[in-house]
C-alpha cells in the first residue's frame, strides 16, 4: 500500500517540477513550505523565518495549490492591516492585525503569538495556524544535492489530519521537486545585483573598530529577566534567553512576554544532570514551551558537555549555541563593564557576533551596552536558526 501511495505522490510531484538551469552558487540554509503534496516555489520574498521560537510562513501560502491542498482560504485587507484565514465552509477563521502581538477568532478568545509584518508581507506562525485549524505539521531537514551540492535548508510540511504518509516517505518522494524548486530559486538570484562584499566579512584590516555590526546577546533566564526584558524594550532591541526547563514551567507570563517582543528563547540544559538526559530536558523543556506559548523551540545552550553530545543534538535537529565571544566569566553590570565587551566585540572581524553572557549581566549593564551600541549604529538581534 506505501509503495503505490509513494509513487501516486511522486507522479503528483511531477507536475510540479521546473527544466532544470545551469549550475548556480549554493544559497544559504533555505525554508521550503509543502502544503499537502505540493511543494511550493521557493522565494526571498516569501521564505519562512524563525522568531522567538516560531516559525513563520507568508500568508500567500494560503492561496492557489496551497488553499485547494489545505481548504485553508485567506482573506488580506491592507487598510485595515488584517489578515483572515478562515476554513473552506467558513465555520472557523483566525483574524491576525498584524500591527498587534496576538491573534482572535470570532468569539473574542485570544491566541499567541500574532502576525509579523515584513517588507510587504504577512507572515503567520505556522505552529498556531495548523492547531487551530486541526492540520498536521512537521519541519524536516532537506536531503537532497543540486549539481553535486547538499541543499542546506528544512521543509515545512503542512497537511490535512489523516495523511497516512510518514515524514520520511514525504520526504524521499518530494526530493527530486525540492531539488528543482532550490534550482529556480538559485536561477532567480542569479538575475538579483550581487553585493560586492560576501555577507559575515570584512575589508577593515586586523585590529581597526567598525560600526554597523550585527550583536546577537545570548543570557540566561533567571531573575534578572523581567528588567533586562524592560531594557531591551526600551532600546526596541532584541536577545536570546535560554532557560532550563524548571523555569520554562514556572515563569508563562515572562516567556510569552519574550514571544511577543521579539526575543528568542531556548533550552539551558546540563549534560551533567545524573537524574535526567539531555533528551529528556529537552522534551521537557519544550512540553512546558508549548503550554505557555503554544510553541517549541530547536535552540539550545548545552552546559558540561562535549562535542559528542553537541554532534548528538545537532544530527536530531538542534542548534546548539557556540558563541563567538563567551563572556560567562564578566560582569556586565556597569559602564566600564559595558565599555569592555564592545571593545572586545568591534575588535572582532566580521559583521555577526554572538555573545554568551551567561547570567552575569543586570539591567544597568544591559543599558550602558545598548547605549553604546545604539550611539555606533550597531544592532543588538536576537539569535535563532538561522541566524
Amino acid at each position: 500500500m506505501k509503495k503505490k501511495l509513494t509513487a501516486l505522490l511522486c507522479c503528483v510531484l511531477l507536475v510540479f517540477q521546473l527544466a532544470a538551469p545551469p549550475k548556480a552558487q549554493a544559497a544559504n540554509y533555505v525554508y521550503f513550505v509543502a502544503a499537502g503534496e505540493n511543494v511550493l516555489p521557493l522565494s526571498d520574498a516569501t521564505m519562512p523565518f524563525w522568531n522567538g521560537g516560531y516559525l513563520y510562513i507568508a500568508n500567500s501560502v494560503f492561496t492557489g495549490i496551497g488553499r485547494e491542498a489545505l481548504d485553508i482560504g485567506r482573506s488580506r485587507n491592507d487598510k485595515e492591516k488584517l489578515v483572515v484565514l478562515y476554513s473552506g465552509s467558513r465555520a472557523r477563521s483566525l483574524w491576525f492585525e498584524w500591527d498587534k502581538n496576538y491573534a482572535h477568532d470570532v468569539d473574542g478568545n485570544v491566541y499567541y503569538p500574532g502576525a509579523i509584518y515584513r517588507n510587504g508581507e504577512v507572515y503567520v506562525p505556522v505552529s498556531l495556524v495548523a492547531r487551530f485549524f486541526d492540520l498536521q505539521y512537521s519541519v524536516n531537514k532537506v536531503e537532497t544535492t543540486v549539481n553535486g551540492e547538499p541543499v542546506r535548508g528544512d521543509l515545512a510540511w503542512i497537511r490535512r489530519p489523516g495523511n497516512i504518509l510518514t515524514d520520511k516517505y514525504f520526504m524521499d518522494a518530494a526530493s527530486s521537486v525540492i531539488a528543482s524548486r532550490y534550482e529556480a530559486y538559485l536561477k532567480e538570484k542569479e538575475k538579483e545585483p550581487q553585493d560586492t562584499v560576501s555577507p559575515g566579512t570584512s575589508q577593515v584590516p586586523a585590529g581597526v573598530d567598525i560600526e554597523g555590526k550585527r550583536i546577537y546577546l545570548c543570557m540566561t533566564g533567571g531573575e534578572d529577566t523581567s528588567s533586562l526584558l524592560d531594557t531591551l524594550d526600551r532600546y526596541g532591541a532584541q536577545a536570546a534567553f535560554f532557560c532550563t526547563p524548571e523555569f520554562l514551567e514556572q515563569q508563562g507570563d515572562l516567556l510569552r512576554r519574550m514571544t511577543a517582543t521579539g526575543q528568542t528563547i531556548g533550552i539551558l540544559a546540563d549534560a551533567g544532570d545524573e537524574t535526567r538526559t539531555m533528551e529528556e530536558q529537552l522534551a521537557a523543556g519544550n512540553r512546558a514551551l508549548e503550554r505557555a506559548t503554544c510553541g517549541r523551540t530547536r535552540l539550545v545552550r548545552v552546559e558540561n558537555g562535549d562535542e559528542q553530545t553537541v554532534r548528538r543534538l545537532r544530527e536530531a535537529g538542534y542548534r546548539c549555541l557556540e558563541p563567538d565571544l563567551n563572556r560567562s566569566g564578566y560582569d556586565l553590570r556597569s559602564a566600564s563593564n559595558a565599555d569592555s565587551l564592545l571593545r572586545q566585540v568591534l575588535a572582532r572581524r566580521g559583521d555577526d557576533v554572538t555573545v554568551w553572557l551567561a547570567d552575569r549581566a543586570d539591567a544597568v549593564g544591559l543599558r550602558n551596552f545598548l547605549a553604546d551600541t545604539e550611539s555606533g549604529d550597531n544592532r543588538c538581534l536576537a539569535w535563532t536558526e538561522t541566524t
